[in-house]
This record gives C-alpha cells, structure tokens and sequence, in this order.
C-alpha cells in the first residue's frame, strides 16, 4: 500500500505560482512512476505532468513550459510546480502512484491522493 497526501494548493491570481506537494508513505516511494493529474468541474480527469523512477518526465502540452514535476526521493516527496498560471488551469489536482505507462494511460492506476483544490482568478 501507497499512502499519498498532497497540499500546497490556494487561490492566486493570473499569471501567479503556486508549488504542490505529494507525500507518500508506504511501499518505497523510488519504485515508483508519479503523476499529477486535474480534474476541473464537468471535465474528464486529465494527465497533467509524470516522473518516472529515475528521473524522466513528460507533460501535457497545455502545461509545457510553465509546469515542472521533480521528485525527492529521500524525502518521499513529489512536487508539481506551477507558473504562469492561467484561469483555464483551476482544477482538483491529484498525485498518483503506479508504473509510467500505467500513469500515462491514465486508467487502473493503484493509488490515489484525496487532491488538493487549485484556483486561478483572472
């Protein structure tokens, strides 16, 4: 079992940061792929950034170069840090634990956060 907790998210304007974090607890964290995912109200569940084991990432493309996803496995920590955030990106953003590919299809994946509420005001 993965227990996974992440905070981090607020209201901010436009144009504003913000960092989200996941703690897990449980099974070693290093063995496992992360992901972020959002879901926005009337919207499906979307992939936003994954992180494999060592290191590799990938991104939604409404999310490149404004999103980074990094992970400190001492810490048993995954992060998404978020700039240039946009109206379009307020959501319920969740971390995930699986493997990479099960991340990237988005579907049975093992272990889930309660999500965090992410809000962006224009």
């Amino acid at each position: 079992q993965v227990q996974l907790v992440e905070s981090g998210g607020g209201l901010v304007q436009s144009g504003g940061s913000l960092r989200l974090s996941c703690a897990a607890s449980g099974r070693t964290f290093s063995n496992y792929a992360m992901g972020w995912f959002r879901q926005a109200p009337g919207k499906q569940r979307e992939l936003v950034a994954a992180i494999t084991s060592g290191g590799g990432t990938n991104y939604a493309d409404s999310v490149k170069g404004r999103f980074t996803i990094s992970r400190d496995n001492a810490k048993n920590t995954l992060y998404l840090q978020m700039n240039s955030l946009k109206p379009e990106d307020t959501a319920l953003y969740y971390c995930a634990a699986d493997s990479f590919w099960v991340i990237i299809r988005g579907t049975r994946v093992g272990y889930w956060g309660q999500g965090t509420q992410v809000t962006v005001s224009s």
